[in-house]
């Protein structure tokens, strides 16, 4: 039980921090691909607000993951709340609903 309390994380905070990191740049590269691939196929009306959308989600990403990485840096980091964990995930969603409103 002591072991518990005395727990030494170790390196897991910096490598969450790390995977964070990738996260928010695999997700900025989505969105500049998308801003590419709206403009280079006439930038029809629902690909601008596609576009606008993913930048939405790409934003929402960012503040997730912002908050994320400031509270790892803590000896004793909390885990990461419902809420913030279920905003990443809508946002990935939403990037993969926006490209697919980008086709058509």
């Amino acid at each position: 039980m002591t072991a518990a309390v005395d727990r030494d994380p170790g390196l897991q905070p910096e490598r969450t921090r790390l995977a964070w990191r990738r996260t928010t740049l695999s997700a900025t590269v989505v969105a500049l691909l998308a801003g590419r691939q709206a403009l280079h196929s006439g930038a029809s009306p629902a690909a601008l607000v596609a576009l606008a959308l993913t930048v939405a989600a790409w934003l929402g990403l960012l503040a997730v993951a912002h908050l994320r990485v400031r509270r790892m840096g803590v000896a004793r980091p909390e885990p990461l709340a419902p809420r913030g964990a279920l905003a990443a995930a809508l946002c990935t969603v939403a990037f993969a609903v926006f490209a697919v409103a980008m086709l058509f």
